[in-house]
């Protein structure tokens, strides 16, 4: 005779992906077995589309424009648990691309010890300017503002040669990955790949 029943399950703050929760003797009993087995829960962490979960830590990546990187700038995040926590940068400070800053307590309650917090790390995307976005009055503006470029003398001689260069895609250009290991293999063996030394 089966009998059914509905198990409240309580997850404690700061429980992980993978924790179990067990039922002692809730289980299915065997025939000629006086015990009974046990109901055990598994947790499936959900992903969630703005915090990423490392430990007790939390993590989110935050895009800033250019201006903001140079000039400064502030923003709300909206926590897990309702609040909106206000970052700003230091007047004069400089934000680079794949910079990490760390709220401390921002982060997840820590399992068993719900006071304690692990940390908030966000990490900063920069978003450049799209090509050719910038007039040239623009880019004369900046440049007096930054300071000027280095200085350029144009080496001279017959071995001079200015080349054009294109945009590169590592994961989508096979012609110039293919080209790239055909040059290696001529390099190993002198002559390329087909290429047999006739022996005497």
């Amino acid at each position: 005779m089966t009998e059914d029943k509905t198990f409240e399950v309580h997850v404690d703050k700061g429980m992980k992906h993978g924790q179990k929760i067990t039922f002692k003797g809730e289980g299915n009993q065997i025939v000629d077995c006086k015990d009974a087995g046990d109901v055990v829960v598994v947790l499936v962490q959900q992903p969630h589309e703005f915090f990423e979960r490392s430990g007790d830590n939390l993590i989110i990546v935050h895009s800033i424009t250019l201006t903001e990187a140079l000039c400064g700038f502030q923003f709300p995040i909206k926590h897990l648990d309702g609040r909106d926590l206000v970052l700003k940068s230091a007047p004069g400070e400089v934000i680079k691309k794949d910079s990490i800053k760390a709220v401390k307590g921002e982060g997840m309650p820590i399992y068993r010890n719900p006071f304690e917090k692990g940390n908030l790390f966000i990490r900063f995307n920069i978003e450049y300017p799209a090509k050719y976005e910038l007039k040239p009055e623009q880019l004369k503006r900046i440049e007096e503002l930054l300071g000027p470029k280095p200085p350029f003398v144009m080496p001279t001689g017959e071995h001079v040669e200015e080349v054009n260069w294109m945009e590169f895609d590592p994961d989508h250009d096979d012609d110039n990955r293919r080209d790239a290991y055909d040059s290696d293999d001529e390099d190993r063996h002198g002559r390329g790949a087909g290429v047999q030394c006739q022996t005497q």
